[in-house]
């Protein structure tokens, strides 16, 4: 019987894995007052056997509370509330990491507390909508191009939000620099306009996102470090430009260099996205020597040809993870996956298609 080298441990940093299974970060919105629950305990105590579970994203700052109901760790409470989650991860014999998401220009008002402002490099304003609980749909507004001040601000709240999470036992952290987010948008000169040393070439459109991950590495240990990147990627309405295979490489090769724990590159070209090219993903995993997470579409054979290949060292899955709590007992013993993926439910409020999804022990109906 083949032996996968899915299903065995590794060392991220300074985290010990037992498999390589990843729970991607995924946005499920059940954080009321943007303070984690006990909801949010069990959902993520639910999926503890994955090597490491990478938490949904959450706000180092007021400002980038820019969905409905998604968690902060900027405030006391906030920290009490997470702990409930790591206890109950821990006590299952879990690893979990924290994804820290400020939402820049993908946000609302309407989902933010009065004295908030939705800030971006420059002030570019999104096509498309977002759900607000007050007025359902609504458009993006545009964004406050960021002052010098603003940087300074907004790097200190990342640093703060880091230690916080060690605070609440967190096993490292990942910056979420993908997907349209306050990172990437300073990445990409399609919402990148700045004409200051944080626009224009390609050092300084990747000098935010450097100085951040250098100053979170050194609060908290760069072996307890992350981060995630989409090239490629167009969510939160950003476009393809002629210089991301440069951006990304100079940007990688700069990451590399600060020694942190891991690159988590995500490919959504399974949800209709265009695909990460296979010469950028090598061209990463050559310029960076620690970990690489690889995630998007993965089937247990298609991870296990691609950690054998070295192409990447673990693999996050997402959906799967949602109505599969049990994932990865059933990849490793050949179970059959639950296809009943409630998703008119994903970003509700409540435990249905949350926290009610069977383990394959439990259930033989799907």
């Amino acid at each position: 019987m083949k032996k996968y080298k899915l299903f065995s441990p590794i060392k991220v940093g300074a985290i010990e894995l037992n498999n390589r299974i990843v729970m991607a970060p995924m946005t499920r919105c059940r954080a009321i007052d943007a303070i984690p629950n006990e909801l949010m305990a069990t959902y993520y105590q639910q999926r503890a056997s994955a090597g490491l579970i990478i938490t949904e994203g959450t706000s180092p700052s007021p400002n980038g509370l820019g969905y409905a109901r998604i968690p902060g760790i900027f405030s006391e409470e906030q920290i009490l509330g997470w702990k409930k989650t790591t206890t109950a991860v821990h006590n299952s014999g879990g690893k979990i990491i924290i994804q820290l998401m400020h939402s820049g220009r993908i946000s609302h008002k309407l989902n933010m507390a009065e004295g908030t402002q939705i800030i971006a490099p420059s002030a570019i304003k999104p096509a498309g909508q977002m759900w607000t609980d007050a007025k359902e749909m609504q458009d993006f507004p545009t964004p406050k191009a960021m002052t010098a001040e603003d940087i300074v601000l907004t790097q200190a709240e990342y640093v703060t939000a880091a230690k916080n999470a060690i605070a609440a036992h967190f096993d490292g952290v990942e910056l979420h620099s993908a997907n349209g987010y306050l990172l990437e948008e300073f990445l990409s000169p399609v919402s990148n306009v700045r004409t200051d040393h944080y626009g224009g070439s390609i050092e300084n459109r990747c000098r935010f996102v450097l100085e951040v991950t250098k100053a979170v590495a050194i609060a908290i240990g760069k072996e307890k470090t992350g981060i995630r990147l989409s090239p490629y990627g167009v969510a939160g309405d950003m476009a393809n430009y002629p210089e991301i295979d440069a951006t990304y490489d100079y940007l990688t090769k700069e990451l590399n260099k600060l020694g942190i724990a891991y690159i988590h590159l995500v490919d959504h070209s399974a949800m209709g996205a265009p695909a990460v090219p296979v010469e950028i993903k090598k061209m990463i995993r050559k310029n960076f020597n620690n970990i690489l997470i690889s995630c998007g579409g993965y089937t247990k054979e298609t991870a296990e040809t691609d950690i054998e290949s070295g192409m990447c060292d673990l693999v996050g899955f997402g959906r799967p993870f949602i109505n599969n709590p049990d994932l990865v007992e059933r990849l490793e013993h050949n179970q059959e996956l639950t296809q009943n993926l409630k998703m008119d439910l994903f970003y509700s409020a409540g435990e249905n298609g949350y926290t009610d999804y069977p383990n394959f022990k439990t259930s033989d109906v799907y």
